[in-house]
């Protein structure tokens, strides 16, 4: 044992009382990391001074390693010494029982001079891995710092996200089709996203249970969020059978449904989806939830939302799904576009095999009531892309969507508006003007074309039209756009302006020709009267061209164009017809189309009065309420008076005039024929007083540049040749010209028996209404003497009675006055062989084919 040190009077530390001596190892285990410093540190300045009765600081002798007092690491397991010795001066040994931290003299251990401070870096039994951990105090503590700020941040970002609004949703997701339907209510079209909202409880709690347990079983108790889903996804993605994924339905509804929350995958989003997903189930009830969810979600087959998908899956109303059908609509909406694909390609297995998922998990929400449902899924409907634009209701649907357009409901609007359009339109009519047009010209050259219109003069309502056969092939509707001369159809407009102006029918016109009037060529008829003078009914029902031109005359052309364009005529063309024909006008040498003259003669079958044509007749929106209703008003064109005499007028050419084919078996008739110059259009107009319809014919070909007739496309000249890239739509292959029809065609044949095929149809079950009673309104006006009759051996030679003349009694048939004497449509002649046509069935049925030609087209240029 070494000596215990004597005490000096004077020194620090030292005292009357003996310190006990202590192991080096209790003092590192008292001062934890207080021992691993040096036990003398130099001062800053170097030794510090003696203190009067201290003696200075003395050089300290080294330490021998392994030797009392030399200085340990922390933790080394070797003992050390049980004591330390440090020497003061030559004579002086101290014992110390602690190790201190440093000396205030500079000559201890790591002083100057002194005993390195301790084993260096890395000494030791210690791993040297073990130094680089930190303290697990010091790892908690950071621990429960970030995780505090983590849940501050969490808490301020879910206070910050807003609760969406009831209108804060997204684009499009509302979206509906529009449906289009015929006067009768028969669907013509629907257009844009297939939607069909229904309620919650339309939907059978079964359907509901599917999608339920197909995409979210706790959605009915959890808070909106599900954890066990995000492990139970993440595990089925590991595992390859992600058969659910691990958002909610609510998280589904408020990503698909309101605005704010992209589709981008990212944490970002997915956050703020929990967030609105939360706060959703906190103010929406589990029904609203539910409800919206199953209004948004794609189905497939172009069906958005289960009223949507009921109908083009199993082509019934959502109510009445069965559990089954709501099993295999529920199994679906994982992957609808891959399901379209693998079925189209006759893979079921797909979806076979979703659907066995599905009723898997219903048996385990119920098994009493799902636990025995059909292994196999239900059969759906065959599945029939719609393309609204096909056939006649192509024409139909494009119709509606024009006018819509003018009423300021654009095609974009109807796509996703979701409006429900009632059109005037009848798609059984329509049938039966394509119906007539191919028993009538079926078998002709097809470059012979027709266009019919149909209008119900009492509102204005187009009921039926013929353009073509398909528009998906072509678009150009003839019954619109087609814009040909009226010929002699036009006459009743110069008829409606001589009555108007206060003339009467008892009024004599010349009959002989030709007349000249200022600015225009001789006008002529094409066959020669026997009289000079006839009244305006038999001018009317014989068509005599010069009659007409005299009475425009005396009228004035402008009340004539007045009269026509309110009549629903086009002013422009009007105008430009006079300008360039003068009074060539009143004999039909202005552009019409076949639905203007529908229209247009419907001022004589209904008292004067004119509706705007239109196919529109209401629009409601998709909550049902009606945003556009048809136009009751109407323009009184001429006088009732004056209708009603115009009347008598058409009613001769189909009782005994040019058009005689045309009249319809005990039902009142009346209208007019019309052949413009060469036979290159031939029309009948006539009306009921419940239906006005107008029937054209036209020839058209196509022409190369260099004069070679070509086949057309689809009833359209092809612009293009080959694979040749020489022609473009604007330097075209070839073009359409219009040509002459050829004999046997005039306002009184075909024109007449397709009118009649077609009027048959149209007022097949509608009541017998008489036309008005002769006004026998106005003054009578004669342009020339009256006529004296030539006396015959049977016949009294008194004075004519002109009141009736249609009084066999009154005219020889010989006169052409009443008799077949032609069809005068032309502007100054037509051809003089029109009445050895024969009007039979044969004929008029297009059993023969007077014209041959090599193609055909719709369109011309003149």
């Amino acid at each position: 044992m070494p000596q215990e040190p004597r005490q000096h009077p004077g020194q620090p530390g030292w005292g009357g009382q003996q310190q006990q001596s202590r192991r080096p190892e209790a003092a590192y285990e008292e001062t934890g990391a207080m021992s691993a410093q040096p036990y003398d540190s130099p001062p800053p300045h170097g030794p510090r001074p003696s203190h009067p009765g201290q003696p200075g600081p003395q050089q300290s002798q080294p330490v021998e390693p392994g030797a009392p007092g030399r200085r340990r690491a922390p933790g080394s397991r070797r003992r050390a010494p049980e004591q330390e010795t440090r020497t003061y001066s030559n004579e002086e040994t101290i014992a110390s029982d602690a190790p201190r931290r440093s000396r205030r003299a500079g000559g201890g251990p790591g002083g100057p001079g002194g005993p390195p401070a301790g084993p260096p870096k890395g000494g030791g039994d210690k791993p040297r891995w073990r130094r680089f951990l930190p303290s697990w105090k010091l790892v908690l503590a950071t621990f429960v710092v970030l995780s505090g700020g983590m849940l501050g941040m969490i808490m301020v970002a879910y206070s910050l996200t807003p609760v969406p609004r009831e209108d804060q949703i997204q684009e499009g997701v509302t979206d509906q089709e529009s449906v289009i339907v015929d006067r009768n209510g028969v669907e013509l079209a629907r257009l844009g996203t297939k939607r069909i909202p229904v309620k919650y409880d339309q939907v059978p709690r079964p359907v509901q249970d599917a999608v339920i347990a197909a995409e979210n079983d706790s959605f009915r108790e959890d808070s909106g969020i599900s954890f066990s889903g995000m492990v139970r996804s993440l595990w089925s993605t590991v595992s390859g059978q992600q058969v659910q994924g691990a958002s909610t339905i609510t998280q589904q509804m408020a990503r698909g449904y309101y605005d704010g929350l992209s589709q981008e995958r990212s944490i970002q989003r997915k956050i703020k989806e929990i967030f609105v997903a939360v706060k959703l189930n906190k103010v929406l009830p589990k029904e609203t939830i539910l409800e919206q969810y199953l209004n948004t979600i794609y189905f497939g087959r172009g069906a958005y939302g289960i009223g949507a998908a009921s109908k083009a899956f199993f082509g019934k109303p959502v109510e009445k799904l069965t559990p089954e059908q709501g099993a295999y609509l529920a199994g679906r909406i994982q992957n609808p576009g891959r399901f379209d694909r693998e079925e189209e390609a006759g893979n079921n297995g797909v979806t076979e095999f979703r659907y066995n998922y599905v009723i898997g998990q219903m048996a385990k929400l119920d098994p009493q009531a799902y636990g025995n449902l059909a292994p196999k899924s239900p059969k759906r409907i065959k599945y029939k892309p719609d393309d609204p634009f096909k056939g006649l209701k192509g024409y139909m649907v494009q119709t509606v969507l024009d006018e819509l357009e003018r009423l300021d409901i654009p095609k974009a609007d109807v796509y996703k508006g979701g409006y429900h359009v009632k059109s005037s339109l009848d798609l059984k009519l329509m049938r039966a003007a394509r119906a007539a047009v191919k028993q009538h010209i079926g078998n002709l050259d097809p470059e012979i074309n027709a266009t019919l219109a149909a209008v119900d003069p009492r509102n204005g309502q187009i009921l039926a039209f013929y353009a073509g056969e398909d528009y998906a092939k072509d678009q150009w509707n003839d019954a619109f756009l087609s814009q040909k001369q009226a010929a002699s159809a036009f006459k009743p407009y110069v008829l409606a302006a001589w009555l108007d102006a206060g003339y009467s029918l008892r009024s004599y016109v010349p009959a002989k020709g030709p007349v000249k009037l200022d600015g225009t060529t001789p006008i002529d008829n094409d066959h020669s009267m026997k009289t000079s003078a006839v009244d305006v009914v038999s001018a009317t029902a014989s068509s005599v061209n010069t009659a007409y031109a005299k009475m425009g005359e005396k009228v004035g052309l402008d009340k004539v164009i007045d009269i026509a364009a309110q009549a629903g005529l086009n002013k422009d063309r009007l105008e430009a017809a006079r300008k360039e024909h003068h009074y060539l006008l009143t004999i039909g040498s202005s552009t019409v189309t076949a639905v203007e003259q529908a229209g247009g003669y419907s001022i004589f079958a209904n008292q004067g009065r004119h509706y705007e044509n239109h196919v529109v007749i209401e629009v409601k929106d998709k909550d049902g309420k009606t945003v556009i209703s048809e136009k009751k008003t109407y323009n009184q064109v001429i006088s009732p008076e004056a209708a009603a005499d115009a009347v008598v007028a058409l009613e001769a050419v189909v009782k005994s005039g040019t058009g005689r084919s045309a009249a319809l078996p005990g039902r009142p008739v009346a209208g007019k024929t019309g052949t413009n110059n060469d036979n290159k259009e031939a029309w009948f107009v006539g009306f009921t007083p419940q239906v006005s319809t107008a029937v054209g014919l036209f020839r058209q070909q196509c022409r190369t540049a260099s004069g070679k007739v070509v086949k057309p496309k689809y009833d359209n000249c092809p612009w293009a040749k080959g694979k040749s890239t020489k022609y473009t739509m604007d330097n075209p292959y070839s073009r359409p010209y219009e040509i002459p029809l050829g004999p046997g065609f005039q306002g009184a044949t075909y024109p007449a028996a397709i009118w009649k095929s077609f009027m048959l149809e149209a007022t097949k079950g509608q009541k017998v209404v008489p036309f008005p009673e002769r006004a026998d309104a106005g003054i009578t006006e004669n342009l020339v003497p009256k006529p004296t009759p030539t006396p015959t051996p049977t016949r009294d030679t008194t004075e004519l009675d002109i009141g009736d003349p249609f009084d066999e009694d009154d005219f020889d048939v010989d006169d052409c006055v009443i008799g077949p004497c032609g069809d005068d449509d032309g502007n100054v002649s037509i051809d003089p062989n029109q009445d050895d046509v024969p009007v039979d069935d044969g004929l008029l049925g297009g059993g023969r084919n007077d014209v041959p030609a090599p193609s055909q087209v719709r369109r011309g240029e003149r």
